[in-house]
């Protein structure tokens, strides 16, 4: 088998069953399979796949395991030379997954560790598909900021209760080569040990460390030109909640959660800890954000 495409499914029916018809579409040339993940969705996704998908490799757990343990029961499983992380709110436009076959087995010899694309909205537009790996001195100050706008923001809203929207803008300039991480949106890794995510990790920044461990090992990540990957999620997306609410929903609750696991294991300077975790807990006791949070701040205060 020369690729294991992994895909994990959490209540994404229809997202999911475009990704593996653009696959099976797209994909020629080498010899494939697909896993499918899922982390006990209630919106039909088993039966679409059982019947829709009849050779698709699925993995039914019995919970939502989150991101890294769910891809690494896929990858389990998986018999391919390579791995492929894909999401399931992706489309292949062309034959992505033989541009990075192929570029892998030319370049083997050039310590590889991850490949990725630029990644486009559905409008063709460059959309985030790599990152920095920010220093935690860096992330504190952040956070700190972050806590007196709200606070800021709060005073606003409780005098004038004025309801702003937030816009975030996901674009991002095209870029090929070395880059610190590539996004977990579309990963194409050697089937190693490398490949396997840590299961410390429920939801995001499980891709920066694995690819964080490959780079103490000289192992690059690298972006290329050739593959056309749509990501659903890019974009300019605008939030209907206030600023202040953005912060408790349970995608940031769950980001600030892996921040503190990601410096905790890779930049380990305890002060710094400290007040990482006390910017997020200022964050989070806020008077219109803690009936959301509190459920978290053991978690924050006990990691």
């Amino acid at each position: 088998m020369d690729v294991s495409i992994i895909i994990v499914n959490y209540n994404t029916k229809n997202l999911t069953k475009d990704c593996i018809n653009s696959i099976y579409e797209q994909t020629a040339g080498l010899e494939f399979e697909i896993i499918v993940s899922d982390n006990n969705s209630k919106d039909g996704s088993i039966e679409m796949i059982k019947e829709s998908f009849p050779n698709v490799i699925l993995i039914e757990n019995n919970e939502n395991l989150g991101f890294g343990r769910a891809n690494n029961k896929g990858l389990a499983v998986a018999t391919g030379k390579y791995i492929f992380y894909l999401n399931s709110d992706t489309i292949l436009l062309n034959n992505a997954v033989k541009i990075f076959f192929d570029y892998f087995e030319k370049h083997n010899n050039e310590n590889i560790g991850a490949l990725g694309c630029n990644l486009q909205n559905k409008d063709g537009e460059t959309i985030h598909s790599f990152g920095q790996i920010v220093p935690l001195k860096k992330r504190v100050k952040t956070l700190f900021h972050t806590f007196l706008g709200i606070s800021k923001d709060t005073i606003k809203y409780f005098l004038t209760h004025k309801k702003e929207s937030i816009k975030i803008e996901h674009h991002q300039n095209f870029t090929t080569g070395e880059v610190p991480y590539i996004t977990g949106a579309d990963l194409f890794v050697k089937n190693n040990d490398f490949a396997k995510y840590d299961e410390r990790y429920f939801m995001y920044n499980e891709e920066v460390d694995l690819q964080l461990q490959m780079h103490k090992a000289n192992q690059k990540s690298v972006l290329i030109e050739g593959p056309k990957i749509i990501h659903l999620e890019g974009g300019s997306t605008e939030k209907k909640l206030y600023k202040i609410f953005y912060l408790s929903s349970i995608g940031n609750q769950q980001l600030f959660l892996s921040y503190v696991q990601f410096y905790n294991k890779n930049e380990h300077k305890p002060f710094l800890l400290i007040l990482l975790k006390l910017a997020i807990f200022l964050i989070w006791v806020n008077p219109y954000l803690i009936k959301n949070t509190k459920k978290n701040i053991s978690r924050l205060l006990k990691s």
